[in-house]
C-alpha cells in the first residue's frame, strides 16, 4: 500500500539541474524528461527574465520498514534573478554556468522528515511530512521549526489583522471615529507655550546672603545682582556715539521723543497722535506742533505771573499733560490732585502742597471757598470748553477780597502772536527739573497721603515699563493707548509717559476713569484702542456681567472652561482656531471700541482704599472675555510706577502680582508673628530703589515670596 508521498515546494531562481541527495551519501543527478526539457534546458534569459518550472517527481523504494513513498516536488523560480552568490573557493564570472540547486530529498517514514543531510546545506525550503493517518492534524498545527522568525511574525500580523476585521462592528467605527477625532483635533489645535515654563520658575533672582530678620533681596532677571538697577531711559543726544551710554533724561526728554518719532528700524520716522474723545461719537485729534506751542505759552504764562507751585485740578485730559510739560521745561513744581473731591479735602491738599497757582475746569472747582479759606493762591487758570468760551471768565466774584490773577487757557493762547512758542527752550544750560507732588488716597475719611517723586523716580519708573513687557508685545508706534485711570496716580501716570516715549498714539476721555466697566469704558465706536490702563473694580465689574450672561448657555459654560483650561495648562494663548472662532463669535462681549484691544494694565494699590483684588482664574477669565493680555501690578504710594507686576505671559494661575520691575528690589523684615527663615520669605515688603521716593519705603502690608520667585501678599 502506498502512502501520501511528502510534498516540498522550493522558491529558488535560474535552476538547470537538479541533484537529489540520498541518505546513503550517493548523489544522483535529476534529468527532467521531455515534458521540462524546453523550459530547464531554457533558464534566465537576462536580468527579470526568469521561467517558473513546475516539476513533479515520482520517486518509489524502499527505506527501512517504511512502505514505498511518492516525493511531490514543487520548483518556482521568482522573477528578477537574484545577484549570484560569492563563494570562498571561486568567484561567479558574467560567462560562468548557473549555480545548480541541490535539492535533499529526505527519506520518508511515519515518524515526520528525516534531517541527515550530508550532501550539502539545505536550500531555503519547508518540508511538510503529511503521513496517510496524521496529514490532516498535522497540517493544521504551527508552523515548522524550520520556518524562520520574520515568516513566523508575518503569519501572527495576518492572523491578527483577519481577527480584528472579523469582529468589527459598528461600536468600534464609532470608537475608532472618536478616537481619531481627539487625535486631530489634538494635532491641529497644539499651540508651542507663549513663553518657555523655565522663564516662569524662577521669574526674580534672589541675593545669596540675607540679613538677620530679613529674607534675601529679590531683583527682577532684567536687572539681576551685580548690575545696577535702571535708572533712565539711555537718551542719546545728537552726535553721541552710538556705542556710549546715554543719559537718564526727564521729562523734558519724553516730549522730545515724540516730536522726533521713531529714531531707527523699520517705523523710522512714525510718530503717535494725541487724541481727546468727547462724548461716544467725537474724537479730536491734538497736532502735536499745536501742544509745542501750548506748552511754551503756559509756561511762559505762569512764570511771568510768578508762579511756583502749579496744582492742576482737572479729569484725564491734554491740558493736564501740556502742564505737566510746562513746568518741567519752566522749572516749575507740578502738583496733580485728584479729581471730584470734596471742597475741604481741595482746600487741605492746596495748603500742603503750598500751591499758589490752579489749573482747574469750571463747575468742579469751588472758586469762592478756596479763595476764602486758602489766601496762599496767587493765580487761576480755567480750562473752558467750546460751548462756554463766550463767557467772561477772567472776573474775580465779588466779597472776596481777592487778588488772585484770574485767566483762561485759550485767551493765553489765542492772544499770544502766531509765531511764538514754536520752539522749545534749548537743550543745553537746562537746570534740573523740579518735583512732581502726587496725593495718595487712602478711602474715603481718610487723609491723602502727599508724595514728592523727583523727575529721577519717574523716568526710571519709565524705564522699568519698557524692558517688562517682552519686545513682541512692548508698546509701539501702532498702538493706541486709553488710560482709563485716574493720571493722579502714579501707575497710570507712568504709563501713559511710556506710551508717549514709545512714539504710541495716546486718547484722553475725561469721563473714562469713573467707568463702572469696560463696557463703559469702550463705548465709543470711534476710537478702538489697543492698550487700556484700567481699575481693577472695572474689571471686576467686567467680570460679573460677562460671567451671568455665560450662564445661561450650557455650550458656552462647556467652551469657556475648556479654553480657559487650555490657557492654564498649555500656556498658549487662544488667539486662533475653530473652537476659539466660535466662543468669540457667540460668546465674547461686543465692546464697541475694544476690537483691537490687545493689553490692558491694572493694578492694586497698597492702602488705597480699594476692596477689590482679582484672582488668577478671574484674571484668565478676563484674557479670554477681552481677547487681551492682562498685566496684574502692585503699586504703593512712595513708589513710582509699579512695585511689582506679573508676567505678560503668565496665565497659570494663582493669586501673586509678579516679580518686583527693573527699578526696585524688594525684601521682607519680620513683623509681629511673620518671620523669615531659610526655608520661607516672608514679612512686610520694604522696597528700595531709583524710583522710590527717599530711596527706600516700608509698604506696611505683609507677603510671601512663592516658589516661582513671585510676591503675593498674605
Amino acid at each position: 500500500m502506498r502512502t501520501a508521498a511528502p510534498s516540498l515546494r522550493l522558491d529558488f531562481p535560474c535552476v538547470r539541474s537538479l541533484f537529489w541527495a540520498k541518505s546513503d551519501g550517493r548523489v544522483k543527478t535529476l534529468n527532467p524528461g521531455p515534458q521540462f526539457s524546453r523550459s530547464m534546458q531554457t533558464g534566465c534569459r537576462g536580468p527579470g527574465s526568469c521561467e517558473t518550472w513546475h516539476l513533479q517527481l515520482s520517486v518509489s523504494g524502499r527505506h527501512n520498514r517504511a512502505p514505498p513513498a511518492i516525493a511531490h516536488f514543487q520548483a518556482t523560480a521568482p522573477p528578477p534573478c537574484p545577484v549570484r552568490p560569492k563563494t570562498s573557493s571561486s568567484h561567479q564570472g558574467p560567462g560562468s554556468p548557473p549555480v545548480p540547486a541541490r535539492l535533499h530529498l529526505p527519506d520518508t517514514n511515519e515518524q515526520g522528515p528525516l534531517h541527515h543531510q550530508r550532501g550539502g546545506p539545505q536550500l531555503l525550503s519547508s518540508l511538510h511530512h503529511k503521513p496517510t493517518q496524521h496529514s490532516t492534524a498535522q497540517h493544521n498545527q504551527s508552523p515548522s521549526p524550520n520556518m524562520g522568525t520574520f515568516d513566523n511574525l508575518l503569519l501572527q500580523l495576518d492572523e491578527g489583522v483577519t481577527g480584528l476585521f472579523k469582529q468589527w462592528n459598528i461600536w468600534t467605527s464609532l470608537i475608532v471615529t472618536l478616537f481619531a477625532g481627539l487625535i486631530t483635533y489634538q494635532v491641529s489645535t497644539r499651540q508651542d507655550p507663549d513663553i518657555h515654563p523655565f522663564l516662569l520658575a524662577r521669574q526674580s533672582q534672589a541675593s545669596p546672603v540675607r540679613q538677620p530678620k530679613e529674607s534675601s533681596v529679590y531683583r527682577p532677571q532684567a536687572a539681576p545682582h551685580g548690575l545696577s538697577l535702571h535708572t533712565g531711559l539711555n537718551v542719546k543726544d545728537p552726535g553721541a556715539n552710538k556705542w556710549a551710554r546715554g543719559r537718564d533724561g526727564d521729562l523734558r526728554d519724553i516730549w522730545r521723543q515724540t516730536l522726533a518719532g521713531v529714531q531707527e528700524g523699520d517705523d523710522k520716522g512714525a510718530k503717535g497722535r494725541i487724541l481727546t474723545v468727547e462724548g461716544t461719537e467725537n474724537v479730536k485729534e491734538h497736532h502735536l506742533d499745536a501742544l509745542t506751542r501750548q506748552i511754551n505759552l503756559i509756561g511762559q504764562h505762569l512764570v511771568d505771573q510768578g508762579g511756583n507751585h502749579v496744582a492742576v485740578y482737572l479729569p484725564n485730559s491734554v491740558e493736564l499733560i501740556v502742564t505737566l510739560f510746562a513746568c518741567a521745561f519752566y522749572n516749575l513744581n507740578a502738583i496733580i490732585l485728584p479729581f471730584n473731591q470734596p471742597d475741604a479735602a481741595v482746600i487741605d491738599m492746596l495748603r500742603r502742597s503750598a500751591a499758589d497757582t490752579v489749573i482747574t475746569a469750571p463747575g468742579s472747582f469751588p472758586f469762592d471757598v478756596v479763595v476764602k479759606n486758602y489766601p496762599s493762591l496767587r493765580q487761576l487758570v480755567w480750562v473752558v470748553d467750546e460751548g462756554s468760551k463766550h463767557m467772561d471768565w477772567n472776573e474775580v466774584p465779588q466779597g472776596t477780597g481777592s487778588k488772585v490773577n484770574v485767566a483762561t487757557w485759550q485767551d493765553i493762547i489765542s492772544d499770544s502772536p502766531v509765531e511764538a512758542g514754536k520752539t522749545l527752550p534749548p537743550l543745553e544750560d537746562q537746570s534740573e527739573p523740579k518735583d512732581i507732588t502726587l496725593f495718595w488716597q487712602q478711602g474715603p475719611g481718610q487723609e491723602e497721603e502727599m508724595v514728592k517723586f523727583t523727575t529721577g523716580n519717574i523716568v526710571s519708573a519709565i524705564a522699568a515699563q519698557l524692558t517688562a513687557i517682552p519686545t513682541a508685545r512692548r508698546l509701539s508706534p501702532s498702538d493706541l493707548f486709553l488710560p482709563a485711570d485716574s493720571l493722579a496716580n502714579s501707575h497710570t501716570l507712568v504709563l501713559t509717559l511710556t506710551a508717549l516715549f514709545s512714539n504710541s498714539s495716546v486718547a484722553f476721555n475725561s469721563s473714562a476713569s469713573e467707568a463702572p466697566s469696560l463696557s463703559a469704558i469702550l463705548s465709543s465706536p470711534a476710537v478702538s484702542p489697543t492698550v487700556i490702563a484700567v481699575t481693577p473694580s472695572a474689571l471686576s465689574q467686567t467680570h460679573k456681567e460677562v460671567s451671568s450672561a455665560l450662564k445661561s448657555s450650557t455650550i458656552g459654560k462647556d467652551l469657556h472652561w475648556l479654553l480657559s483650561r487650555s490657557l492654564a495648562e498649555s500656556g498658549a494663548f487662544p488667539e486662533s482656531g475653530f473652537l476659539t472662532n466660535y466662543y468669540n463669535q457667540a460668546f465674547r462681549p461686543k465692546f464697541s471700541g475694544g476690537k483691537k484691544l490687545r493689553l490692558v494694565y491694572t493694578a492694586e494699590r497698597i492702602n488705597g482704599g480699594g476692596k477689590v483684588r482679582l484672582s488668577g482664574e478671574e484674571l484668565n477669565d478676563l484674557r479670554l472675555y477681552t481677547g487681551a493680555r492682562v498685566v496684574y501690578a502692585l503699586t504703593a504710594a512712595r513708589v513710582a510706577g509699579a512695585v511689582c507686576q506679573t508676567n505678560v505671559y503668565d496665565y497659570r494661575g494663582g493669586e501673586h502680582f509678579g516679580p518686583p520691575v527693573a527699578s526696585v528690589e524688594v525684601v521682607l523684615r519680620d513683623k509681629g508673628g511673620v518671620r523669615n527663615s531659610d526655608e520661607e520669605s516672608q514679612g512686610e515688603i520694604v522696597v528700595r530703589g531709583p524710583a522710590v521716593a527717599g530711596k527706600e519705603a516700608g509698604l506696611g502690608v505683609v507677603a510671601r515670596v512663592r516658589e516661582d520667585h513671585t510676591v503675593a501678599l498674605i
